[in-house]
This record gives structure tokens, sequence and C-alpha cells, in this order.
């Protein structure tokens, strides 16, 4: 086999993937499991962690699930340790940990100008903070080891003004300044082979969205709902699979010259001027 019918492999690899319990990276965990690679599933719920390793287990594949809160530095370091004791080595790193908070949205019940600060912080430490602390811990092994991958998850809300996410926008847009960032720090100060990049995901069904998007009791869309797939070009939300073929590409040797990129999955809606 040459250089070429190899450049999408990802077997071997063993990457750690925090937020693995929820709808998007576990699926990212599975479907990167399905192709050979081992999958450290970290997450702060011990219950949903084991369920997506239990899975990937029962069906071939290696995964180890290990609870951690990406806030906390000593956890992720024990979590490090923890991986590296069952695997022997980290290859890539993907950031998804994340997700919102009523209180730190706007709404018919709360103007941006009775937005508690306490709501507002959460959302933007859980995104970025996070993000910061896991790149900081991986990251440094990384450095040592002269090589690996670090793909953060950021958001459309970071690209594009989206009304009423407040903290969530403000968390993401600093994921992107932070990946390109770090990209340039680690290949100017460590190794080139250290690549850091971020996908862009649009709108996504997940249980933090779902019914901001649709009816609770109907399933029918939201007034929001409706604005958002008028002004996405393919017509339909995203769902768990379409992110997989970027998040191998950025993971193996086919994107070895891209780093600090910001990669939206969006349907066309960054594009889309609404005429």
């Amino acid at each position: 086999m040459n250089k070429k019918d190899n450049l999408f492999d990802v077997s071997g690899k063993v990457v750690v993937i925090t937020g693995a319990g929820g709808v998007l990276c576990s699926n990212i965990a599975k479907a990167l499991a399905i192709r050979g690679a081992k999958i450290a599933v970290l997450d702060i719920k011990k219950q949903a962690g084991d369920f997506v390793a239990d899975e990937i287990n029962k069906k071939g594949g290696q995964a180890l699930s290990v609870v951690a809160d990406v806030l906390k530095k000593e956890s992720l370091e024990k979590a490090k340790d923890e991986i590296l004791k069952k695997f022997g080595k980290i290859d890539v790193l993907i950031n998804g940990a994340g997700g919102n908070k009523k209180e730190a949205t706007t709404s018919d019940k709360l103007s941006f100008f009775d937005m508690p600060k306490d709501a507002f912080k959460f959302v933007f430490d859980l995104n970025f903070i996070g993000t910061f602390l896991t790149c900081q811990v991986f990251g440094k092994l990384f450095a040592k080891q002269k090589n690996g991958i670090i793909l953060n998850i950021s958001s459309m809300a970071s690209l594009r003004v989206l009304t009423k996410v407040a903290g969530y926008s403000a968390a993401k847009s600093a994921v992107n300044n932070f990946t390109k960032w770090l990209a340039v720090y680690m290949a100017k100060e460590y190794s080139p082979k250290i690549r850091v990049n971020a996908i862009a995901p649009g709108f996504f069904l997940t249980e933090q969205n779902r019914f901001l998007l649709l009816d609770e009791k109907t399933g029918s869309q939201t007034s929001r709902g409706k604005q958002v797939i008028e002004h996405t070009p393919m017509s339909r939300y995203g769902k768990p699979e379409d992110l997989i073929g970027t998040v191998i590409w950025l993971m193996s040797e086919s994107s070895e010259f891209i780093t600090g990129a910001i990669i939206p999955i969006d349907g066309g809606f960054s594009v889309y001027s609404g005429v």
C-alpha cells in the first residue's frame, strides 16, 4: 500500500474525546472506533461515558471510559495518566465538552441587561476555559513527543451573529482565536507535526438546542427553526454523521499541511446572505 492509499487511515491512533457522552461526540467516537482508532471516552457523567465505551467494546472496538472535569486541571492530568497506562500513547485530542445554559440565553423572559454574570461565566468557562485547560494538559504531552493532533469543536455561533446565545457565541469565538494562536505556537515552538484545527458545526439537533428548533409537544418547527432552514441552502439540519468525514480528514495524513483552520460544517448557512 502506498502513501496515497493510506491518506485517510486512522487505525491504531489513540483518540481522546472530551464530552464524548453527548450526541455529537459519541457518534464521532463510535465512527472512529469502527475505523480502528482506540478511543478514550471522557465525560463528567460516568454513566454517559460508560454507555458509549461499552457500546464500542461490544462491537469489537477498543474504548476506555474516564470520568473527567474539563474545568479541573488535576482531573485532566489524572485522566491523561489513566489513558497512557491503558493505551501507551495519545495521538489525537478532540475537545468536544461544552454546552449552553438557559440563564445565559436571552428570551422574552430574560433580556441581556438582566443576564446573570455567573450564568454567562459558566457557559464561557465550560466552552473556552475547558478547551484551554485540556489543551494545556494534552498539548504538553504532544510538545514532548513532537507530534499530535488537536481538534477543537467550535460552532456556527462563532462565525455568524446568532440572536439569543450571548455567552455561547462569545465562548466559541474565543475558541476560534485560541485555535489559531495555539496552531502557530505549537508549530513554531515545538514541532510542525503538531497541528491544531477546529470544526464549526451549523445547526444540529442535540439535547441542547432541540426544543429551540422543534416544538416539544408537536415536533413541528419553531419560528427559530424555520429561520434556520430558510437560511441553510441545503434545507436541513445537520446529522451527527455529517461531521465524521471532516474529523477523519483533519486527524489523518490527508490534512498534514493544514493547521489553524476553522472548518464550517453547516450546509452553507455561513455563506448564504438570505437573498
